[in-house]
């Protein structure tokens, strides 16, 4: 994890799971459709393959299913905790035109920049990237999953 973070490093990439584990299911997937393959070649033991097929299938749509319900709880808390950011620094709920995606950008800006960025991405309706980028104090989130 890097002491100092900004726009070139911020995304996060976990070893384990996005090398090891997509490699290790797609893997195991590859080996059951090849199982599959000559046990229909052989009319034996596919029943086995079948279920050796289903499981590695499951496996994958287990994968790609517990990433995306992860990033979408961690985007609901930030949603919150900027939002409360803003009321405690203006008074004022942020924008109702401000996307989620936009939100989550705008997490990055210290407290001085917050509010006038928000504005800002509000009323021109910033990209994401371009939020990121607009930042001159950037701060760190360490924990994303």
């Amino acid at each position: 994890m890097p002491t100092s973070q900004n726009y070139a490093n911020h995304k996060r990439i976990h070893g384990l799971y996005h090398f090891a584990l997509s490699l290790v299911t797609l893997l195991v997937f590859i080996g059951s459709l090849i199982y599959l393959g000559k046990a229909l070649a052989d009319g034996e033991h596919v029943w086995n393959a079948l279920l050796f097929t289903g499981t590695s299938l499951c496996l994958i749509i287990l994968f790609l299913i517990v990433r995306g319900y992860a990033a979408k709880v961690q985007d609901r808390a930030i949603r919150a905790e900027e939002q409360l950011r803003h009321f405690m620094l203006t008074g004022k709920p942020l924008d109702s035109r401000l996307s989620l995606k936009q939100i989550i950008a705008l997490r990055f800006a210290g407290d001085d920049e917050f509010p006038p960025l928000a504005e800002k991405a509000a009323q021109e309706q910033m990209a994401p990237s371009s939020i990121k980028q607009a930042v001159r104090n950037w701060r760190a989130d360490h924990h994303r999953v």
